[in-house]
């Protein structure tokens, strides 16, 4: 068995895919046959869903497609980087400076 590597393995089965959802959907477009255009979706979702198992391991290998965004809850602010005293709030004036109910 040849190595070959990953982005180029992907980029090949992904041309063959859409080659094969393109044709899937000639068919579709063309045929007024209910049998042939039952099997032509079948065999367009079957590549969909195979094209998409191999843009999920492209992803796992760290290679192809763009890189997520850093996750949004890493922009928070830390407890350390928070000031030690809160400010006074009325509610809490309210409250008598207690975090109870009212």
């Amino acid at each position: 068995m040849t190595q070959i590597s990953v982005s180029a393995w992907s980029s090949g089965l992904q041309t063959k895919m859409m080659a094969a959802i393109d044709a899937a959907w000639r068919t579709i477009e063309d045929s007024d046959d209910p049998a042939a255009v039952r099997r032509a979706r079948d065999k367009a979702k079957a590549c969909g869903e195979m094209a998409a198992v191999v843009r999920k391991i492209a992803a796992m290998t760290g290679v192809g497609g763009p890189k997520p965004p850093a996750h949004p809850a890493a922009t928070f602010a830390t407890p350390a980087s928070t000031p030690a005293e809160r400010p006074v709030r009325a509610i809490d004036r309210l409250k008598g400076g207690r975090r109870g109910r009212l």
